[in-house]
């Protein structure tokens, strides 16, 4: 009988066989960072703005090198982007965009109403008389963004004293005064930015909103930056601003432009594939294919492009890792393809009458085409005179036996029953009638039906 201690060992050797990590098939990419514990995660964010501190910027690319973006919640990564806002840090699609012509610039009303909107239809007369109101309100000198900066604070943390009940008497009217001249300078501050606001909006044209709507969501961002806005860190409300706009029309978009709504991280992956594919398209003359889009996104590391590169150009096989990044970037650029696709109402009128809808032409599969019915009409009709040749019990034996009545087969056993004969018999029958049905007199009707 085997001891307690051995009993015990044998015990202790199962359990940490079964608990041995696999360390057959090594991890992927993805299933690396799914592994990747959130004190990581975390980490690498505070590493994200620390460089854009270092930097006033933080670049697009570096967010999707350092994140699984993919593989994040969605509102997880819109806080991630809202917290480079709230710090004014912006970020920048690419390094061009650091020389982007001046918020000053954008300030200018003078060429709004006359400047081309890209559609002649996008500015109606509601947006030329808003701009000629908006126009009267004069600019304000960086000092005076400052004042009505300070004033807006005071005001914030009286309000806030108030609704705490700490003060009464004369000192109550005191704050309640500093109250409204807070609510007064921070209208002041919005009504002298809304010209940056339109300047901001007219670049989103033509992605699924009217202008007028773009404008009014920049507005909404406009109220938020004037309530985040620390005068104390030195840069200019309008420079802050523009981030806290482009943010706010980002999100409209994203999530009014599409019947099913689509994060605001994958727009900006979906632009920035469909700028690649356009220039490929036209540096090419032909459709680019997914892998050639991969090579020029930056899903792959410049030395696994270049190696890829050069193994294309010579014609010759790459290396199985190469082969396996190059297919996975290709996946993620038809993965992205498909999520931009936008859905189709069976109700969109076709044409200029508004007669005829999409649902018109769409083919039901369910239904046989003209073609073929008139081919099957014609083939029983042709059957049938052929079967007539034959006698009653023949033709009877045949349409039990392959369904031609009603679609269902039967055995010989079940026909059998049915004439009162053994199943013997009627595969005599059967024999019988199918070697009528193979002379040529009757057989060349069918041929044309069998190719």
């Amino acid at each position: 009988m085997m001891s307690a201690r051995k009993r015990k060992e044998t015990r202790d050797a199962a359990s940490q066989e079964c608990t041995e990590p696999q360390i057959d098939r090594p991890l992927d990419d993805e299933q690396e960072e799914a592994l990747r514990p959130p004190a990581d995660l975390e980490h690498r964010k505070q590493e994200l703005i620390a460089k854009g501190h270092k930097q006033k910027f933080i670049m697009q690319k570096d967010i999707r090198d350092a994140l699984p973006l993919d593989t994040m919640d969605p509102q997880d990564v819109d806080d991630l982007y809202t917290s480079f806002l709230e710090q004014g840090i912006p970020v920048l699609e690419t390094a061009g965009e650091i020389a982007e012509e001046p918020v000053d610039e954008l300030l200018k009303i003078e060429d709004m109403e006359s400047a081309p909107y890209g559609d002649a239809d996008a500015v109606s007369d509601p947006v030329r008389m808003y701009l000629r109101e908006i126009g009267r309100v004069p600019l304000l000198a960086p000092g005076d963004e400052v004042e009505l900066a300070k004033t807006i604070r005071q005001g914030n943390l009286q309000r806030r004293r108030l609704e705490r009940g700490e003060l009464a008497g004369r000192r109550k009217e005191l704050a309640e005064v500093r109250v409204r001249r807070g609510e007064e300078a921070q209208r002041r501050l919005i009504e002298a930015n809304l010209r940056l606001v339109v300047s901001v909006a007219k670049r989103y044209i033509g992605r699924g909103m009217s202008l007028l709507d773009l404008i009014q969501e920049g507005n909404i961002g406009l109220l938020r930056a004037v309530e985040k806005f620390d005068y104390r860190k030195g840069y200019k409300f309008s420079t802050y601003a523009t981030w806290w706009i482009r943010q706010a029309i980002s999100r409209a978009i994203a999530d009014h432009s599409r019947t099913i709504r689509i994060p605001v991280h994958m727009v900006e992956s979906i632009n920035r594939v469909s700028r690649v594919s356009r220039r490929l398209q036209q540096e090419l003359g032909r459709e680019p294919t997914a892998e050639e889009i991969a090579l020029e996104m930056d899903f792959l590391t410049p030395d696994e492009r270049r190696a890829i590169e050069q193994a294309m150009a010579r014609n010759e096989p790459m290396e199985p890792s190469m082969e396996r990044r190059l297919r996975k970037a290709a996946a993620k650029v038809r993965r992205i393809q498909r999520i931009s696709l936008e859905p189709m109402s069976l109700e969109s009128p076709v044409g200029m009458e508004d007669t005829s809808y999409l649902g018109d032409f769409i083919e039901d599969d369910s239904v046989m085409g003209p073609a073929d019915a008139a081919s099957r009409q014609m083939l029983k009709e042709q059957m049938q005179d052929i079967l007539d040749s034959l006698s009653s019990r023949e033709r009877r034996v045949l349409q039990l036996r392959f369904g031609l009545e009603d679609g269902q087969s039967r055995t010989l056993e079940e026909v059998g029953q049915k004439f009162g004969v053994t199943r013997e018999r009627i595969r005599q029958i059967e024999a019988k009638a199918l070697r009528k049905l193979r002379h040529p007199t009757r057989s060349r009707k069918l041929k044309d039906y069998l190719t």
